[in-house]
């Protein structure tokens, strides 16, 4: 079992950039696939980005190509979320989550086993 803890959120300005981290403990993060998800306020829990295990490929929503980064540390067992020119829209709490039987990066949050706490974005215009 792994124990996620994210970090790294906060209140920005439209057009800025924040750069979430998420810590593992309890087993070494290169045997999940890793991947980010947020809510906001009276919505469903959305698929962001992933890695693979190796960090060899990582996938996003369409909505956020291009301004956000999934990287991986497996030696340090970290993951991070660089989120670039930020909107309002991308106001949630941002969530870390672990897939322990798949290889690939898979979208749908029933089939992550393990999950952070959550950390609060919010987009200022």
């Amino acid at each position: 079992q792994v124990q996620l803890v994210e970090s790294g959120g906060g209140l920005v300005q439209a057009g800025g950039s924040l750069r979430l981290s998420c810590a593992a403990s309890g087993r070494t993060v290169s045997n999940y696939v890793m991947g980010w998800f947020r809510q906001a306020p009276g919505k469903e829990r959305e698929f962001v980005g992933g890695i693979s295990r190796i960090g060899s490929n990582s996938y996003y929503v369409d909505s956020v190509k291009g301004r956000f980064t999934v990287a991986r540390d497996n030696a340090k067992n970290t993951v991070t979320l660089q989120m670039n020119s930020l909107k309002p829209e991308d106001t949630a709490v941002y969530y870390c989550a672990a897939d322990r039987s798949s290889v690939l990066v898979r979208n749908d949050p029933k089939l992550y086993d393990y999950w952070g706490q959550g950390t609060q974005v919010t987009v200022s215009s």
